[in-house]
């Protein structure tokens, strides 16, 4: 199939492609990686009148760590850039044991972080990961009553960035051009995990743990933050407060994970579908979680 006819352009700048966002508005969409969007336009779920094209803004791309410790990540680079990036897997190791989960290497090559993440797919590793790390979205747009180059932009917490199933913050004359994501504290280990069909295929249901001990661990010491995110069972990632309320204060034994795990089932609404019932993944979350629990506390033990 092809998609319906429709307006395209291709900017140089940023300026540039804000300023046709802010011309264009609710008409257009951006084009980053294509991966889901151009799909979705060939069967017609989606009918943009206008497309701006983001691979041509160079300052767009690329990944850096600031003096304060903070993982820059922008919006266009390629999901493959940040699989193989020793900068993210030091900084952010969260964030490069989920890479490979993503699709398969071919649409790694040329789908982008920032697209996954303004995409919301509910079923998507990266929003879940974002989301666990506590990371803050920076978007932009043309200012108003100002020149065609001034940029307004302000900056979301992940917390409040992903709204429900394919939604978000952004307004239709913004831009996501940055995820931005914090140090990770001392003894903290982080841990990711998924089921799927197949390699590839998307989540029936998914984890991302970080676990943060205290400084009097093992001898008497405790888990001192603990945030557990779960996805692909719900219409947005899911951060469990009930899982993490359980395991916070308490000593990380089998039994309080164990605990954890299942009171993350009440923080989730799973629905039933062709490829698996509610109870199903409710199951799954319990395996998951623990999972991804029991493996956070011990990378946070290696480094005590």
């Amino acid at each position: 199939m092809k998609p319906p006819p429709f307006e395209y352009h291709a900017p140089d700048t940023r300026e540039q492609a804000l300023a046709l966002m802010a011309r264009y508005g609710g008409e257009a969409r951006v084009l980053a990686g294509g991966q889901s969007l151009v799909p979705a336009m060939n069967f017609r779920l989606v009918a943009p009148s206008v497309l701006v094209d983001l691979n041509g803004v160079a300052d767009l791309f690329g990944i850096e760590q600031s003096e304060d410790g903070r993982l820059h990540i922008r919006a266009m680079t390629r999901q493959r850039m940040v699989e193989r990036s020793s900068l993210v897997a030091g900084a952010a190791p969260l964030i490069a044991e989920a890479m490979p989960h993503i699709a398969h290497p071919q649409i790694r090559n040329r789908g982008t972080f920032g697209g996954s993440l303004a995409h919301a797919d509910p079923a998507a590793e990266l929003p879940a990961v974002v989301l666990a790390l506590d990371g803050l979205l920076k978007v932009q747009r043309q200012a108003e009553g100002e020149g065609d180059d001034t940029i307004a932009e302000r900056i979301v917490p992940a917390s409040d960035f992903f709204l429900g199933m394919f939604t978000t913050a952004l307004q239709p004359d913004e831009i996501l051009v940055e995820a931005i994501l914090p140090p990770l504290p001392p003894r903290t280990g982080t841990a990711f995990e998924e089921f799927a069909r197949r390699l590839g295929d998307y989540a029936l249901a998914g984890a991302c743990a970080v676990v943060t001990l205290d400084a009097g661990y093992p001898s008497g010491g405790v888990v001192r933050d603990a945030r557990l995110v779960l996805f692909a069972v719900g219409d947005m990632p899911v951060r469990s407060t009930s899982a993490e309320g359980v395991l916070r204060g308490q000593v990380p034994s089998v039994e309080a994970i164990s605990a954890a795990a299942e009171a993350a089932t009440d923080d989730i609404d799973p629905h039933t579908d062709i490829h698996a019932t509610a109870a199903y993944r409710r199951h799954l979350v319990r395996v998951l979680a623990k999972r991804a629990l029991v493996r956070a506390v011990q990378r946070a033990q290696e480094r005590m």
